[in-house]
């Protein structure tokens, strides 16, 4: 079979691709090596798939059905290796063999991959989606330093592009230089050392059959709650931007959220005026202007 990436993987690695990577001209013979010192029969690459990895559904070989995952070293999958061995199914979903660390092979049960939570409902989709973030809050592994990142080094990464990339309309400016310090001032106390999942939203839910919803794709980080609960507060952002209760509508879901996972609301809203800027900025930065331009004017109602 041809493991040919589909073209939103092509796209998206493109966007941030150090030069001489060559992971994806390779990608084909790794799936290949990886099937074939499995014994797995292969179904059909998962199209449109991820934004960081090649997603292939699989039987093992006495049939039963799963994920073959291959990521690139940038995506940094020993830890989410590490983060799902930890969490072990419980919230996210089960790791059945993980290659070495090098490798970025990963065998996972198969979900449902064409139904995730936004199927749902708004308001259901963000209840089931923060009751699965929840439940992967837990302790970071005893042995965990330098295996995840922190919040605070992977902010300060962001935050050096950040400066390097400010656009150059006054607002813009503004905005970077609230992040920049609404993440100062969180960074000084944080109440809480937790393993996160680092990239969660609604689309990283999926239907499960051992429970109703698991987390997938993480990039997990540890830190505190607030920062991972963030990403969610914006889900939908296009529908929030069409809206013309959209900032009120912002306004409740930290509260909500807040209160319902019992985080701080000031530093939840913190964390999401900081993620929401970085985001906007660096989709600027590759060339996606319309994102950038949705994602500034959201961080505008923070």
């Amino acid at each position: 079979m041809a493991f040919e990436p589909p073209k939103r993987l092509v796209r998206a690695l493109g966007e941030t691709s150090p030069e001489g990577d060559d992971w994806l001209e390779r990608l084909p013979e790794l799936a290949r090596r990886a099937v074939a010192e499995r014994g797995l029969t292969v179904e059909r690459v998962q199209v449109p798939g991820g934004r960081s990895s090649l997603v292939v559904l699989v039987r093992t070989a006495d049939g039963t059905p799963a994920v073959l995952k291959l990521a690139p070293p940038r995506a940094r999958p020993a830890a989410e290796l590490a983060a799902l061995a930890h969490w072990g199914g419980l919230g996210a979903v089960r790791l059945l063999e993980g290659g070495a660390a090098d490798e970025g092979v990963l065998l996972l049960e198969r979900l449902h991959p064409d139904v995730s939570v936004r199927s749902l409902p708004e308001a259901r989709a963000l209840l089931e989606a923060a009751d699965t973030l929840r439940r992967l809050w837990v302790a970071p592994p005893e042995d965990a330093d330098g295996l995840f990142e922190t919040v605070a080094e992977r902010t300060g990464r962001q935050a050096g592009a950040m400066r390097a990339g400010t656009p150059p309309e006054a607002e813009a400016e503004a905005l970077v230089a609230a992040a920049l310090a609404a993440r100062e001032e969180l960074l000084a106390a944080p109440p809480e050392r937790l393993l996160l999942h680092g990239t969660f939203r609604q689309s990283k839910v999926l239907a499960g059959d051992r429970v109703p919803w698991l987390a997938v794709g993480p990039d997990p980080v540890v830190g505190e709650s607030a920062f991972d609960l963030a990403r969610l507060v914006r889900d939908r952002v296009e529908d929030l931007i069409a809206s013309p209760s959209g900032p009120a509508i912002t306004r409740r879901r930290i509260k909500r959220l807040a209160e319902s996972l019992e985080v701080d609301r000031d530093r939840l809203r913190g964390w999401t005026l900081f993620r929401a800027v970085e985001s906007g900025v660096r989709a600027r930065r590759v060339g996606r202007p319309k994102d950038a331009e949705l994602l500034l004017e959201f961080a505008t109602w923070l």
